[in-house]
């Protein structure tokens, strides 16, 4: 039976020389081209070794991928949202590149987007990455909960499929710091989770660092939330009032008490403490307030140095 709407598959790569051609071999045998009409994005973010040369031969091979190389890394919700810039489906599906995230688990995720979703996203029954990713995939979860209203019952996910629609929105935003589930949020609240399966990694290692999860963090609560601000403001209210308290404290005590005032150490942790939490705040708001001067700079969210299509897919669009 043949599928009349057009699937666009979205694939950020990086270092990933050795696994991203299975995982669209994985595709090709999940999607055969007599029932499907689809298009495969990849996107090289900045990789130095040959990962472009890969995806470039995959190009030249089949019609249906389409390969672009950004001039150097912008991580990997900028990659997303330049295959974004380039898709041209009804349905949009992004999954990673180290071939965890089996192709064929993508018609679960297309099987329930057409129940009237903007978007679902992949849930695992069992997660096979190390635990310092799957630590850092449970407190960004968290994050996006607390500080980006996301539902508790939603579990984010890099594999994932949405509606042209919700992609439409995702491109309106021109700042330099993409977060795409921040953006997937406040787009629309049409979406659910679908079980899928998750492979054991078969080739490479986890480019996941933890340098990546703070700036994972930093973009998610400064560019879509200011909750943290308000978070600042009231822990300054508290330590004030105890602040305020303790001086009471220390005036009516020597009305009943006067004796000389000792605690000079516990004095000196104090001011410490406060002085510590006034910079992290001080730096909060100097982040906030950086991001902002780089976007009224119009800092560039991804930059395409290279875009290779098969020549016969060219010939054909001429």
């Amino acid at each position: 039976m043949k599928y009349d709407k057009k699937l666009s598959f979205v694939i950020p790569c990086y270092y990933s020389e050795l696994s991203v051609g299975h995982v669209v071999e994985g595709i090709f045998q999940a999607f055969p081209a007599d029932d499907y009409n689809y298009e495969i994005i990849l996107v090289n973010d900045g990789s130095k070794d040959n990962t472009f040369s890969v995806i470039q031969e995959l190009a030249h091979k089949h019609p249906q991928i389409i390969a672009a190389n950004l001039s150097r890394n912008f991580g990997q919700d900028a990659a997303l949202m330049a295959g974004y810039s380039l898709c041209t489906g009804d349905y949009i599906i992004s999954l990673d590149d180290d071939g965890q995230n089996p192709p064929m688990e993508a018609h679960k995720l297309l099987e329930k987007i057409q129940e009237g979703y903007d978007v679902v996203f992949g849930k695992y029954h069992v997660k096979k990455h190390s635990r310092f990713k799957n630590w850092g995939s449970r407190l960004n979860d968290r994050m996006a909960t607390c500080l980006l209203n996301k539902p508790k019952e939603l579990t984010l996910c890099s594999y994932f499929i949405m509606t042209h629609f919700v992609v439409d929105q995702i491109l309106k935003y021109d700042s330099g710091f993409p977060y795409i589930w921040g953006l997937i949020l406040r787009s629309t609240d049409k979406i659910a989770n679908v079980y899928i399966d998750h492979k054991e990694r078969e080739f490479g290692t986890t480019t996941f660092t933890l340098g990546k999860l703070v700036m994972l963090w930093l973009n998610g609560f400064t560019s879509f939330s200011i909750k943290p601000l308000r978070l600042a403001s009231i822990a300054g209210g508290v330590f004030s009032c105890l602040g305020f308290l303790g001086a009471l404290y220390i005036v009516i005590s020597q009305f009943f008490h006067p004796e000389p005032i000792v605690g000079w150490a516990s004095l000196m942790c104090v001011l410490l403490v406060i002085g510590g939490l006034l910079m992290i705040m001080l730096g909060l708001l100097g982040e906030y307030i950086g991001r902002v001067f780089l976007s009224i700079n119009k800092a560039p969210l991804f930059i395409i140095r290279d875009l290779y299509r098969n020549p016969e897919e060219n010939k054909n669009e001429n």
